[in-house]
Parts: C-alpha cells; structure tokens; sequence
C-alpha cells in the first residue's frame, strides 16, 4: 500500500534536513497548545519544551531510519504524540492523583495509526539501545564504525584489523545484539503489537 503524503510531511522533510527556519514554525505553530496542555496537567514550561524535544528527535530518527511519510495534519500528529509523552512522564514520576484534563480535539483513525506506528519504533529504537548498550565495548565500536561507514575495507583499516575479522566479528556481534534484543520482555511484548 502507497502511502499518500499529506501537505505537512514538508515538516518531516525539514526535520532531515535541519531547516531553522521551518523548525522555527513548527515551534511557532504548534508548541503553544502543547505547552498549555502540560501546564495544564501538571506540569510547567520547562516540561512541555522538553517534551517537544523528545518528540521531534523521535520523529526525525523515525523519518531518517524508516523513511517515515506523514500522511494526516502535522499539528494533531505532533500534537497527539506530545501529549501521551506527557502522560507517560506523569506515570513515571508516581503522580497518582493526577487530573488529565482532556481537550475535545477529534482524531482520526489514520491519525491515530500514524501516532502508535511512531510509538511502536520509538519503543523498538529504545530496546535497541539498551540491549547495544549489553555489549561489550570492541562489538560497540566495531557495529558504531560499521554503521557509520558502509565499506567494511574501511572499517578494517580505522580499527586496525584485517578485512576478514571485521567482518566475522561484525557478523558475531550483530547476531549477539539479535539475541539479546530477542531474549527480552519486551521484544516479545512488541512484537505482539
């Protein structure tokens, strides 16, 4: 299925590319509402900045790694996604008693689906890093070379070692980051989505 891009994916295009100046609108369009709900709930400016951080960084990891094509409005997207940010960072600082105050913003089912298809790669990416993390350091900076530099001559050569064992300890390490990934909770639990 061909996914039809929606107008707004020129604020996903702007994120590869590091454009300020739409960078700067999406901050001028859509971080006002964003900051007003976690003041709302919560929270203070402080917060909010940070979590439309958090979300941009996601999205712009999401878009580079999985070629990601926005196909509904950028705002309610954006916004729908900052907002169970904010509510996930609510449950891990123990509020108990905390009030959501809803907005009665509607959403579509394809907004909806874009959001937890980003959900789901921000998890993914996350569980990657923990289980890369498990790795010893010279299979950290073998895949980090690796993944940096396509041409594995040239890995080789940084790291000083031959051709040969690059790509065996590579390949080793590669299947070791597999099986921790896939040993995990939590895989199984995403793979289930």
């Amino acid at each position: 299925m061909n996914k039809k891009p929606h107008a707004d994916n020129i604020y996903i295009e702007a994120l590869l590319k590091n454009d300020s100046r739409v960078l700067s609108k999406i901050y001028e369009n859509f971080s006002h509402k964003i900051v007003a709900y976690v003041k709302k709930n919560n929270g203070n400016a402080d917060d909010a900045q940070d979590i439309i951080q958090e979300t941009l960084v996601t999205i712009f990891h999401q878009a580079k790694e999985k070629n990601f094509i926005l196909t509904c409005p950028f705002d309610a997207y954006f916004y729908l996604l900052c907002k169970r940010r904010w509510l996930n960072e609510l449950k891990k600082r123990g509020n108990k008693r905390v009030t959501i105050i809803e907005d009665n913003t509607s959403i579509t089912v394809e907004q909806e689906q874009q959001v937890e298809e980003t959900e789901l790669f921000e998890e993914q990416h996350q569980l990657f890093e923990l289980k890369f993390k498990e790795l010893g350091k010279k299979c950290q900076e073998l895949l980090k070379t690796s993944f940096k530099i396509k041409s594995m001559e040239k890995v080789a050569e940084i790291l000083g070692v031959t051709y040969g064992y690059a790509r065996k300890k590579k390949s080793q390490c590669l299947g070791k980051l597999t099986q921790l990934v896939k040993s995990s909770n939590k895989f199984h639990q995403l793979k289930e989505y």
